[in-house]
């Protein structure tokens, strides 16, 4: 149990407590492949080069998430984020609502969209590296899957980004700052942890 400890602001105004969720590998694999992948989608046809050891280097931060996934701390293993459709589905409806319950780790729904993320940039990084070798070079079908692939993944960014704008607002909480801190408000009594 990682305890508690307040802090205490202007005019003695108690601030609440707030504990470790995300460790230090899952906040720089996180940035990181929000910076790598940026720059990959940016100069996939205009860098070459840089575009393609940007590829290798999120391969490599993709194969240690999914490690991590089942060795890492807490809130990083998959078995405290991968809910039943059921579950998602309930909590997508309870957020639409606006009631939905607060987790301290990811929610049902932000569960499902590191899955999808995951997925999505795998499937970018084997068709990435697909396209180098000699025996699928000018193969049509493999840059199509690689281009597709990458426009699904903006498209699940901009799903997640909006997922965390929604959370933080309906919690009144900063997820941002919490990936970069690594530290949320302690979970109160309805809170799931």
């Amino acid at each position: 149990m990682v305890p508690l400890k307040a802090t205490m602001e202007a005019g003695d105004i108690q601030s609440p407590a707030t504990v470790r969720v995300w460790d230090p590998l899952v906040r720089i694999f996180h940035w990181s492949l929000v910076g790598l992948f940026t720059f990959a989608f940016l100069t996939g046809d205009e860098w070459q080069k840089p575009h393609e050891v940007a590829g290798y280097i999120i391969a490599g931060l993709i194969g240690f998430r999914v490690i991590w996934g089942f060795a890492g701390s807490r809130h990083a293993r998959f078995s405290s984020f991968i809910y039943r459709p059921s579950t998602v589905a309930g909590f997508l409806a309870d957020t639409m609502r606006m009631k939905a319950r607060r987790y301290l780790g990811h929610n049902p729904a932000g569960g499902l969209m590191v899955l999808g993320l995951l997925l999505a940039i795998a499937v970018i990084s084997l068709s990435g590296w697909m396209m180098t070798t000699d025996a699928y070079w000018g193969v049509g079908w493999v840059q199509e899957l690689h281009e597709a692939a990458a426009f699904s993944a903006v498209g699940l960014v901009a799903l997640h980004v909006g997922g965390v704008l929604v959370a933080s607002f309906e919690h009144s909480e900063n997820l941002v700052r919490a990936m970069v801190t690594g530290r949320k408000r302690a979970p109160g009594p309805n809170d799931i942890a």
